[in-house]
């Protein structure tokens, strides 16, 4: 929520802040919950709340408030998002039949990656990523594949600060990833194997620009006893090669 020192948040502020108290698990969040979670008056909450359902970025419903539909459509036409979900779709459903198994874009905001697409079928891996979601860089194969080709300030920063502890298996160790980073620029994909949720493995590879940085990163996920990441290697790697070449093509 953007303020300025000691002054009042700005009408925009205070609607960010309501739209930004919704978790990703919430459905319907109370009045009394809004105003908890943005510390806004009560008055002011309820106010500002009631212009965002003008707006359709809210809807009422028992109980409170939850996200309408008008926040998906802006999020759809939000320009680069969109642009690479539509350059990469047929790699991504190019990647599925091939696998049969979850397959995953995402790129990087911060420390964390945004999932900009899923597919997977009935054999789908109960993974905890949705579209629109986020998880930690260093945690996911997307997310050290994004780091890895990222540039050193980003890096520093991950690798500098605690890594969150998601499973038993995270690498919390930063000498350790800082290995597995280094390893990715040399081999071309990453692995993540029960890191972000119990029973899942994961390969990526990266979708790279013309200055060898990753733009985006595509993964195949399985579940553990059946999906042999390795196995996988070969085709996400031509996946991110493919798209990137498209990406060029497009911009240049």
């Amino acid at each position: 929520m953007e303020t300025t020192t000691g002054a009042e948040p700005t009408v925009l502020g205070k609607a960010v802040a309501i739209l930004r108290a919704f978790r990703p698990d919430d459905t319907v969040l109370p009045l009394a919950e809004l105003v908890r979670r943005t510390g806004l008056a009560k008055g002011t909450a309820h106010r500002v709340a009631g212009d965002l359902v003008t707006h359709r970025l809210l809807d009422r419903a028992d109980g409170g408030y939850r996200l309408s539909g008008g926040l998906f459509e802006l999020g759809m036409r939000a320009a680069a998002e969109r642009s690479l979900l539509e350059l990469a779709m047929p790699f991504l459903q190019d990647l599925y039949e091939r696998t049969h198994e979850t397959v995953h874009l995402g790129v990087a905001d911060g420390v964390e990656v945004v999932y900009v697409a899923k597919i997977g079928g009935h054999r789908q891996a109960a993974s905890p990523s949705r579209p629109g979601g986020r998880m930690p860089l260093h945690c996911t194969a997307i997310g050290k594949v994004l780091l890895a080709y990222a540039g050193e300030p980003l890096r520093r920063q991950v690798l500098g600060a605690p890594l969150e502890r998601r499973t038993p298996h995270t690498i919390v160790a930063p000498g350790l990833l800082a290995r597995q980073l280094d390893n990715v620029v040399e081999t071309g994909v990453a692995f993540e194997r029960e890191e972000s949720g119990m029973g899942l493995l994961c390969v990526a590879a990266p979708v790279l620009d013309l200055g060898g940085h990753a733009t985006a990163a595509i993964s195949v996920t399985g579940p553990v006893g059946r999906f042999r990441p390795e196995s996988h290697v070969a085709a996400v790697r031509a996946a991110g090669t493919g798209l990137a070449s498209v990406i060029a093509r497009r911009t240049h």
